[in-house]
């Protein structure tokens, strides 16, 4: 097996964590050698904190921030698209500029808003120090904003359509696939044959959307362990999203239940009469514990992963040693490698188990 790859990565990452550390630790310096009066013009710079750095990673954002070695950060104001009492209400997140507390209020449409960790609330309905978690819902306009997120997300789309654009034009009957339609095809196949398998005879009118969620969990997966932008971001660790995909799962295999899945649901067969009632409750309930359950798994694997992966990058920091960015940069290129494989294992895995439950739903009972 070559481990080149590996090998070069590894160095790399170090090299990086040599660069970032040496930086922390020269301006943690800087005060101590600065004069008496340079110390009371600059008030002393805070502690790193490692906790603060991985939420607003893994956080959504109406910035957009376009981070890249050796160049400077660039960040990108999103529009902010609010529905209110009034109507709609339209303007940029460049109003909340320098707003770090949560004080800044912008006035639009007669009403007063701010930000609170990115939720954006009403600003006399909420105190001047609130956690965003005790926000109650009549205190929030209906969010509609384009946000980082948003923006990650079509930024796949685009990607996966110029995949798939090339990877059809690279098809044909008389020859092999070149290029990506190489890469591309046994996976198309892959995905055929597996909705063919778990659906049977009536599969063909699934296979479009198992492609593209697969591909799009896929992609998104791969993106978010790209370190730098415009990738690297935390698109199917975020609940909302995992949330859209499961509820897309959840109408369309009701939507093509046939009879004889809705009898057995509503009416289990061969089951005693008095017992009926509690059984059909517990399959009612399986209708929604099931997309949940992709919801959470998709979730909470991808979620993790960035979290252990920015865990060991922030110990660099935290304890400030020169010894710590050779564990901390093996132990992350571990992290990235079992995340590779994650990246896979958690398309097929929501992939698979949509096939079965359309192949459930739209089953011919036995007679």
């Amino acid at each position: 097996m070559n481990f080149k790859f590996f090998k070069y990565a590894f160095v790399s990452l170090l090299l990086i964590s040599f660069s970032l550390y040496s930086q922390h630790e020269e301006n943690d310096k800087q005060p101590a050698t600065a004069t008496e009066n340079s110390e009371q013009s600059h008030p002393e710079k805070e502690d790193f904190n490692a906790a603060e750095l991985i939420h607003h990673h893994l956080s959504d954002s109406h910035d957009y921030n376009f981070d890249f070695p050796f160049i400077d950060k660039i960040q990108f104001h999103l529009p902010v698209i609010l529905w209110t009492d009034k109507g709609l209400t339209v303007f940029s997140s460049k109003d909340f500029k320098g707003d770090e507390e949560g004080q800044v209020i912008v006035t639009k449409n007669g009403h007063q808003f701010k930000r609170i960790h990115d939720l954006i609330v009403y600003a006399d309905k909420v105190g001047d120090h609130v956690n965003p978690k005790d926000v109650p819902l009549s205190a929030r306009p209906l969010d509609f904003s384009i946000t980082k997120n948003v923006i990650s997300m079509l930024l796949t789309f685009l990607i996966l359509l110029l995949v798939l654009f090339y990877t059809k034009k690279s098809y044909n009957h008389k020859r092999m696939p070149k290029g990506v339609g190489h890469f591309m095809e046994p996976l198309i196949i892959f995905i055929r044959d597996m909705a063919k398998d778990n659906i049977g005879p009536k599969y063909e009118k699934f296979v479009p959307f198992l492609l593209t969620v697969f591909f799009f969990i896929l992609f998104s997966n791969l993106f978010g362990l790209i370190p730098f932008s415009p990738f690297g971001y935390n698109l199917t660790g975020n609940i909302v999203v995992t949330f859209v995909l499961a509820v897309i799962v959840f109408i369309i295999t009701n939507v093509n239940g046939n009879k004889s899945y809705w009898t057995h649901i509503l009416w289990p067969p061969g089951v005693p009469i008095i017992l009926k009632p509690f059984i059909a409750l517990i399959e009612i309930l399986s209708i929604f514990t099931k997309p949940f359950a992709l919801m959470i798994r998709l979730f909470a694997n991808i979620f993790a992963g960035h979290t252990i992966i920015l865990t060991f990058i922030t110990l660099i920091f935290v304890f400030k040693n020169w010894g710590v960015p050779f564990a901390s940069g093996f132990a992350t290129i571990f992290m990235y490698t079992s995340e590779l494989l994650v990246a896979f294992l958690q398309a097929y895995v929501f992939t698979l188990l949509s096939a079965i439950y359309f192949g459930m739903a739209i089953k011919e009972e036995a007679h």
